[in-house]
């Protein structure tokens, strides 16, 4: 799949901060000299975000995150190969390794990834880009308070909301009350607030927001989708809500 990036699915991610380490990246597999002078134009007429966009976007952001702490652990790895393993298959998780790899060797301007991502792609997209983002480094039991950090400055640049951020950090690190910060909520909430909170999170977190990124997105982001349903089951056993 990754092999088909520069063919037919790479738009704005080609122009800007992130088609400067795809050139690096990429260039030394394929020729995107003439795809990144296409690209430019694009850039700065704007393009919707395709799933390759969405990957390549994904890897570098995730290279950020690895090399937050100073090290890059194995169970970080290998969480990254699972999922990639899983939703496009033993060759695909092996050619994203290996554009990982050579990412992991440059410097990654942050702020200025996240503000071409955040011009270029929806809400709901930025939303599952978080949700990994925290996966990955939640893998090896513990955040890294350097890792963490860095997610919260990228959630900010993302033009995530506090509220949103909250939530899903909730979803991959639970804590007392993990439940009503899913639901964006606090524990005073009356039962209808619950009620209607659940149903406000379970429409913002469906999978079909991010459909056209793909059956492979779509299915990944089911998972925030089941934590708000877990969160709510909780919740409703507690206070005995029919």
């Amino acid at each position: 799949m990754f092999g088909k990036w520069i063919g037919g699915g790479l738009g704005w991610t080609l122009g800007g901060p992130i088609g400067a380490l795809a050139g690096f990246v990429l260039g030394s597999l394929f020729d995107i000299s003439d795809h990144q002078n296409n690209a430019s134009k694009n850039f700065q007429n704007g393009m919707s975000t395709t799933p390759n966009d969405y990957l390549f976007s994904l890897l570098v952001l995730v290279s950020a995150v690895l090399n937050a702490d100073g090290k890059i652990m194995k169970s970080e790895l290998n969480y990254v190969k699972e999922f990639f393993k899983a939703n496009f298959g033993i060759e695909g998780a092996q050619n994203a390794l290996h554009i990982l790899q050579d990412l992991t060797k440059q410097r990654i301007p942050v702020n200025d990834v996240c503000l071409q991502i955040q011009t270029y792609m929806d809400y709901p997209g930025r939303l599952q880009l978080l949700h990994f983002l925290l996966g990955i480094a939640a893998s090896d039991g513990e955040i890294h308070p350097d890792e963490l950090k860095l997610i919260r400055e990228i959630a900010a640049n993302l033009g995530i909301t506090p509220a949103d951020y909250q939530s899903i950090e909730a979803m991959m690190i639970p804590k007392h009350d993990w439940a009503y910060d899913v639901l964006e909520i606090s524990n005073t909430a009356t039962d209808e607030e619950v009620k209607k909170a659940y149903r406000k999170m379970a429409m913002k977190y469906h999978p079909d927001k991010v459909s056209y990124l793909g059956e492979e997105i779509q299915l990944a982001a089911n998972e925030k989708f089941k934590k708000v349903n877990e969160a709510y089951q909780l919740i409703s056993k507690e206070r005995g809500i029919s």
